[in-house]
């Protein structure tokens, strides 16, 4: 029997497992990083044990320091939860080699299936159904479009789509790059892209005595740069002989390892639905929640109680009810090409309501780095239909309070009730297609709007703080920090990200107007747009503009307002009344568009170097990516103060490109336009 269990991973998931252990009644150890020193997962374990540093490399993945920790703090049992050492032999050797109960498969059945190209062999053995492999070396055009993989690892890395054969070349160096930094082993291997495929996987739970259970299917084929961000039980559309093609499958796959825990096996499903094998993933997975919440079952418990000896229920697994979505909330700007954001998450919170769960590794007041994956939770909703889980789960995201950095959380939203996910028509292309639709230009009205519900909070008694509501103590009077209360009153506030300013002028009445004691206030109109207040307070205002009358819920942190609606939050900085002369940039700046590391500088390049207008420059690693920067223009570095290794924060200056548009330019090796800053 498991009395201590040591999760060696952080945030979301070690939060996750740590509820099944107190359900359970298992004592609970976290590790962490000293970026991590203040963190949930930190907080809510019964002991913590630190790890020097703060990168993955000299922390998380160190599974010396990690089993040293699980003997230090008396665990008797490791869950290397999902990333990290979660599909690493060596640790899972390592675990048991040190008098440890593993919360995992055995190690012969990661060894086979840690190499995708290892797996495919095994499984093509075993009669599952494969995509043919192709040689990069002999590629022609006709075997393109190209899917370039990582042979190990996992979550989109090392991954790249290749159309044109120029491109192959660098995407196969950049690809390799990538694999060997994130996991370790530079191997790369490339099969046929297929255009509008599904990715579909199979949730499998296995133990000692021989049982295997296929828990069903899941869809998670909306993905951004090849990692999930929308998931869903039981997979749409699949008619039941389908279904039980991909249950067979995934059942063969963990009986021909020896698989015991928790796992999945990941198809891709053509159009005209051929299923083919992509990987199996060897621990728990992210998109976990939504198996759980149609089954009934808690995964985490049945892997405690597999590893532990037990055999799965000899009744089968219960009988799948409802339907089941999950949003993962990320801490990036989608219409800025993904770009991951940092920085304190200064309020969070996802309404508490039936058939609705949150799972995260933050709260409201923690930081979120740069050294780790932008996830900052997951949310899921459950319900008798599709239809109704989807539309809980939009409104449910729609009404969340995330104050702080950037999220996807408005293209959740509309890619939930974008008509072609209604309609269950998925692939993995969905976000290529419609990104632009679902990252529209700010509506200006509604923008203004939301600014005017700030400037009336402030004329109030100021925007609440952000721990919290309230109104003002004691009476205060409209406009009052005015001697002259008959001249116009103005607010000057800059939309965030996209940098819009707008001016809201108002002008009290004569005398101007009293607040209640419970801070409301009536009648008064504003001289822009014939806007009229309904009631106002520092942390709720009520505006009514063209008949309707809609509520504004608004917090102040510092110099940002925070104005959340029923619809979705706006965010602003408070600018002063008079504009401050701009700083100016020297024209040609090449500037950090995200906090990171500067990873790698093009070969020979040197202030003095001719550069061509696109060419990637300098790459900049930040949340386990990398992110190109290009010359803007053709013409001559005539700074470069990027070097390899060097921390960079949001906006630093990295080099300088005098553009020379007669100027040659000595041509490289050809690379993909993806994930590039200019």
């Amino acid at each position: 029997m498991i009395t201590t269990l040591l999760v060696a991973n952080r945030g979301e998931i070690a939060c996750r497992i740590f509820r099944t252990c107190r359900a359970l009644g298992i004592a609970t150890v976290a590790v962490y990083s000293d970026a991590d020193a203040g963190a949930l997962h930190v907080r809510e374990a019964d002991t913590a044990v630190r790890l020097p540093g703060a990168a993955p490399s000299d922390t998380y993945l160190r599974g010396d320091l990690v089993v040293a920790a699980a003997l230090a703090a008396g665990a008797d049992a490791v869950h290397p939860g999902y990333g990290f050492l979660s599909e690493n032999a060596g640790f899972a050797a390592a675990v048991q080699d040190a008098g440890l109960l593993w919360v995992g498969p055995p190690v012969k059945a990661i060894e086979l299936m840690a190499s995708k190209t290892r797996a495919k062999e095994l499984m093509a053995a075993a009669g599952v159904p494969l995509l043919a492999p192709v040689d990069p070396a002999v590629a022609h055009a006709e075997d393109l479009p190209l899917l370039l993989k990582a042979a190990s690892g996992g979550g989109g890395r090392g991954m790249r789509i290749v159309r044109e054969l120029v491109y192959l070349e660098g995407e196969l160096t950049a690809a390799a790059a990538e694999a060997l930094s994130a996991f370790g082993d530079g191997e790369v291997f490339a099969e046929p892209y297929v255009e509008r495929g599904r990715h579909v996987e199979v949730q499998i739970m296995a133990d000692a005595h021989d049982g295997v259970w296929a828990l069903g299917t899941r869809d998670c084929s909306l993905q951004r740069r090849h990692q999930k961000v929308i998931e869903e039980a039981p997979a749409p559309g699949l008619d039941d002989g389908l279904r039980e093609r991909l249950h067979t499958a995934a059942v063969t796959a963990a009986r021909a390892v020896g698989y015991r825990g928790a796992g999945t096996v990941e198809f891709l499903v053509t159009e005209d639905g051929r299923p083919y094998f992509l990987e199996m993933n060897t621990r728990l997975q992210v998109e976990h929640p939504v198996t759980e919440a149609v089954f009934g079952l808690d995964l985490v418990a049945l892997q405690l109680r597999t590893a532990e000896g037990e055999p799965l229920p000899a009744a089968g697994p219960p009988q799948p009810a409802g339907h089941a979505v999950e949003a993962r909330l990320y801490a990036e700007d989608p219409a800025r090409d993904w770009q991951p954001q940092t920085g304190a998450l200064l309020s969070f919170e996802v309404p508490d309501e039936p058939g609705v769960r949150l799972d995260t590794g933050y709260a409201g007041g923690d930081t979120i780095g740069v050294h780790y994956d932008p996830m900052i939770a997951k949310v899921i909703a459950h319900a008798p239909t599709r239809a109704e889980a989807v539309r809980l789960l939009a409104r449910a995201l729609e009404r969340a309070r995330v104050h702080g950095p950037v999220t996807n959380r408005d293209l959740l939203v509309r890619s939930l009730r974008h008509p072609d996910f209604v309609a269950a028509r998925l692939d993995t292309g969905f976000y290529a297609r419609h990104l632009a639709a679902l990252t529209p230009a700010p509506d200006e009205a509604a923008v203004r709007l939301a600014a005017t519900a700030a400037a009336v909070a402030e004329a109030s008694g100021g925007t609440a703080p952000g721990t919290g509501g309230g109104t003002p103590a004691g009476p205060a009077r409209f406009g009052a920090w005015r001697n002259l209360p008959s001249q116009p009153q103005l607010r000057r506030y800059r939309s965030e990200p996209d940098g819009a300013e707008y001016e809201i002028a108002y002008r009290p009445t004569r005398d101007g107007l009293a607040l209640g004691t419970d801070g409301a206030c009536d009648g008064q109109t504003l001289g822009t747009d014939g806007i009229r207040v309904v009631s106002a307070g520092r942390a709720r205002v009520s505006l009514e503009s063209g008949g309707v009358t809609r509520h504004f819920d608004i917090r102040g942190h510092g110099d940002r307002r925070y104005v959340d609606t029923a619809t979705g939050l706006y965010a602003f900085t408070a600018l002063p009344r008079f504009t401050d002369p701009a700083e100016r940039t020297e024209p040609g700046s090449l500037l950090a568009p995200m906090p990171g590391t500067v990873v790698r500088l093009a070969e020979g390049l040197a202030a003095g170097a001719a550069v061509a207008a696109g060419q990637p420059l300098i790459w900049l690693e930040a949340m386990k990516m990398e992110h190109r920067i290009l010359a803007p223009a053709t013409g001559t570095l005539t700074a470069l103060h990027a070097t390899t290794g060097l921390q960079v924060e949001v906006g630093a200056l990295l080099a300088v490109v005098t553009e020379r548009p007669d100027h040659a330019v000595v041509t490289e090796t050809a690379s993909a336009p993806a994930e590039e800053t200019a």
